[in-house]
């Protein structure tokens, strides 16, 4: 059996296109006597998402829907959908159908060849504002440096992935997720696949720059403690520059007997030093932040609904 996890957030428009859609590229299913079963993961939906679903299942029984309490994100969805499914094969799609299902057949034939899953990245960002494909290559390029994950320019959250891949992301079973670095870090036999990428079939994306710019903090804070460095080896500089100075001032006193003087300089260099201080504590708050979430142990989500 091939599940197909669909988390969605107010996409009301798109669950029937992406269902008609997925269904014919996945024709090829039966020739190899695969069953198909989809997930629609409502994210806390305020539209009309879940009757869209319902209506649906009165059409066929292999559509399921898995419903949120309330907006519990993105990462709570796929890892209820992978939790859920019961498919021997699983893949995560969006349902605006910038992942294409037409890439399925070729995806499920590396699977055969032995891959144990198959990812998926944009060699292209048409369509996306310039300033936000700046940051993401940006951020892209910064975790390659200071994190021993592997995390793709342009991977997507739309992969293949054999029923012992999604095991092993489940016994992840950390609050604050980022499935890119979990995918990465489970590691395991993985192809990837390139492609153009797909603008939105309807509606408008929930990912705004800031929730963006969240999203990657909580990837460098999870897979790399490389900010932790930079705080502490920005704090030693700091105070070697503060020693040098202080030698500075008592060698010139003593040598040319010149009052310390100029105050202004030295109301910068406190603004600077007391800037430097709240940044690498900031640092510190985002760690300590995220150890405070976790030993909580709430649950990743809670259903509202389910068939």
């Amino acid at each position: 059996m091939l599940s197909v996890i669909v988390p969605c957030y107010n996409e009301e428009e798109n669950v029937v296109p992406f269902y008609e859609e997925l269904t014919e590229h996945t024709a090829f299913l039966k020739e190899k006597g695969v069953e198909l079963e989809i997930w629609y993961i409502d994210d806390g939906s305020l539209d009309r998402t879940v009757e869209q679903v319902r209506t649906l299942r009165e059409r066929d029984e292999r559509v399921h829907l898995l419903s949120f309490s309330r907006n519990f994100g993105k990462e709570a969805a796929m890892y209820a959908g992978l939790e859920n499914a019961r498919g021997d094969y699983l893949v995560i799609m969006d349902a605006d159908l910038q992942d294409p299902p037409s890439l399925l057949p070729e995806m499920f034939a590396y699977l055969e060849e032995g891959y144990d899953s198959v990812a998926t990245r944009r060699v292209s960002r048409k369509g996306e504002p310039p300033v936000r494909s700046f940051f993401a290559r940006l951020f892209y390029r910064l975790m390659k440096k200071i994190s021993r994950t592997e995390i793709m320019d342009g991977a997507r959250d739309y992969r293949l992935m054999t029923r012992k891949v999604a095991a092993s992301v489940l016994s992840l079973g950390e609050y604050n997720r980022f499935s890119k670095g979990i995918f990465g870090w489970v590691g395991f036999r993985t192809k990837w696949l390139e492609y153009e990428n797909v603008q939105r079939a309807r509606g408008e994306t929930k990912w705004s720059f800031w929730k963006l710019f969240l999203y990657s903090l909580d990837g460098m804070t999870a897979f790399s403690t490389a900010p932790l460095m930079i705080a502490s080896v920005v704090g030693v500089l700091f105070c070697l520059l503060a020693f040098l100075m202080i030698l500075f001032i008592i060698v010139r006193k003593l040598c040319f007997g010149d009052p310390v003087s100029g105050w202004p300089s030295l109301v910068c260099i406190i603004l600077m030093t007391s800037g430097v201080q709240f940044f690498c504590t900031g640092i510190l708050g985002q760690y300590l932040a995220k150890a405070y979430l976790e030993i909580k142990r709430r649950p990743i989500y809670l259903v509202k609904e389910k068939f």
